[in-house]
């Protein structure tokens, strides 16, 4: 049987959650713990500079099928006018877009983007759902599940066979091997009839059950939906490294990480003590140096912007400039420390050495580490301090200086909006 052809299709992204989940994974005590706190909801930060929400909608805009987007948006969400500007500024989106009031669960923001459609469409028009945090649905799915639709289902469910082995835990171990035979993987969207989808919902509503998905509540009404094999890479973001898959699936040319290494070496002067990592260490000897003369600090400075490809420590903090003298190096690093912010990236962890007879540096690694982990704004553990001697070899080896060699990775970032 063929559906009519003036049984249209409609869409309904429900778009007023936080995602508690994703703004908690891994928020550590840290800076980046914090700042990962307090970014926007999910559906609002970049992937490739525009919005999670307009790589979702504009998926949907994009094909002609679809009658008109439904965008359920909380009442006090503050980013969706700019959003809903520039989706509604491109030439496949036209008078098509809409907005309706979120509800406090993703059943009620469904339900009430549903409501808003009862005027314009038909109960039997198609309504597709589609989660804001899916970026990466593609032109195939949608047509997919038009297929499906065209050749008689009565409601059609992107989903994806389960291929790993299933364990069912019981108190954090496991408990049993489960049998993924006819396991599949609810994706979105999922698509049913206006009409029959909103009495599902309201029916679950009424019996306290939250669904989970669509399917769910039409599971309940007796209607059987067609599973209709989607994309692995259809990725909601669940957890903030999400962002990075999702903008290697989006962009799989680019190039998310970069690696840098830095050298750096001093002589010994006149003095009682060296700066190494930030922590004062006597000695026979001080180091000849414009700054603080912090060898480790100086050679994780230069791998950072060997990372990002902007040169060297003496053309950010050049020894001729006066303010720079006896500076203390940790200002350098967390200076450049905002600028990988910047530019984009994080740090995914450094490894340093230093190279020197004396002073011995092993009972003070720990706490180097944990200076330079808090300038950078990253765990402790994502820094690694060694040190070596050069068997009296050369200028080291005949206590005449010290040097550090560092090596660092950054990966690109999925940017906040602010």
């Amino acid at each position: 049987m063929t559906v009519p052809a003036a049984r249209r299709v409609w869409a309904v992204v429900p778009a007023a959650g936080r995602g508690e989940r994703f703004a908690s994974s891994g928020a550590a005590q840290t800076a980046e713990g914090a700042a990962a706190r307090a970014a926007p909801a999910k559906q609002y930060e970049l992937l490739h500079g525009v919005t999670v929400l307009e790589w979702s909608v504009g998926r949907l805009l994009a094909e002609s099928r679809i009658a008109g987007v439904v965008v359920a948006v909380a009442r006090d969400d503050r980013a969706w006018e700019a959003v809903r500007e520039r989706l509604a500024s491109r030439k496949d989106a036209g008078a098509r877009l809409h907005a309706a009031q979120g509800g406090a669960s993703r059943q009620a923001s469904v339900l009430n983007a549903l409501g808003y459609l009862e005027s314009l469409a038909a109960p039997d028009d198609w309504v597709l759902v589609h989660d804001a945090a899916r970026p990466c649905l593609t032109a195939a799915e949608l047509h997919a599940l038009f297929a499906a639709l065209d050749a008689g289902a009565h409601g059609a469910v992107l989903a994806a066979p389960v291929v790993d082995t299933v364990k069912r835990a019981r108190d954090g171990v496991v408990a049993e091997t489960v049998d993924r035979t006819g396991l599949w993987r609810a994706l979105t969207p999922q698509v049913f009839a206006l009409g029959a989808l909103r009495a599902a919902l309201e029916a679950a509503a009424a019996a306290g059950i939250t669904a989970t998905d669509e399917s769910q509540a039409m599971e309940r009404a007796g209607v059987a939906a067609v599973l209709v094999p989607g994309s692995v890479f259809n990725l909601k973001l669940t957890r903030r490294a999400d962002l990075s898959t999702a903008a290697r699936i989006l962009h799989p040319e680019t190039s998310t990480m970069r690696i840098g290494q830095g050298f750096d070496a001093h002589a010994f002067g006149a003095g009682d003590h060296v700066v190494i990592g930030g922590v004062h260490l006597p000695h026979s000897h001080g180091v000849v140096a414009h700054s603080d003369g912090d060898v480790l600090i100086h050679a994780l400075c230069d791998a950072l912007l060997g990372a990002l490809g902007e040169g060297d420590i003496g053309e950010h903090f050049p020894d001729t400039d006066p303010a720079h003298r006896g500076a203390d190096s940790r200002l350098f690093l967390r200076a450049l420390a905002q600028r990988v912010r910047d530019a984009g990236y994080a740090v995914v962890n450094a490894d340093l050495t230093v190279l020197a007879q004396a002073p011995r540096i092993a009972a003070h690694r720990a706490t180097m580490a944990a200076n330079l982990a808090a300038d950078l704004g990253i765990a402790p553990a994502r820094i690694n301090v060694k040190a070596t001697t050069t068997e009296h070899l050369g200028f080291i080896g005949r206590g005449e200086g010290l040097a550090a060699q560092a090596a660092v990775l950054l990966e690109a970032q999925a940017r906040s909006k602010t």
